[in-house]
């Protein structure tokens, strides 16, 4: 009786994963809303949770839900349970490649031609 309790108890939350980089592990980042006690204007309010990923499915991109379980390492609390969509990430991951790619020297000059014509 106590472990149905205890099951139903875990939160369940969806995101985006941000980072892949680790092995079985991905970071995801969530997404809410919180209204300004005073000004009550609302906020969107992003944290990152370290998940557990079994089999490396998820990768940068994708929305995926993730469960509450019990501590596996240092910072992991969380397991992915299931990938929502799939391939949001290819645009993710070209931009960054793009970036890494590019040599800072290009980078400055292009700012300052962008500053030059200006």
């Amino acid at each position: 009786m106590n472990k149905q309790n205890n099951q139903n108890k875990k939160r369940k939350i969806e995101g985006i994963v941000v980072s892949d980089k680790m092995n079985k592990t991905v970071i995801v980042d969530v997404w809410r809303f919180k209204k300004h006690p005073l000004y009550h204007k609302v906020l969107k309010v992003s944290k990152h949770f370290k998940a557990h990923n079994e089999n490396n499915e998820a990768k940068i991109g994708d929305k995926v839900i993730i469960e509450e379980t019990r501590p596996l390492s240092k910072d992991k609390r969380w397991k992915v349970i299931k990938i929502v969509k799939k391939n949001q990430g290819e645009k993710i991951d070209e931009e960054i490649k793009l970036k890494e790619e590019t040599p800072i020297n290009e980078k400055i000059e292009s700012d300052i031609d962008i500053i030059v014509k200006n």
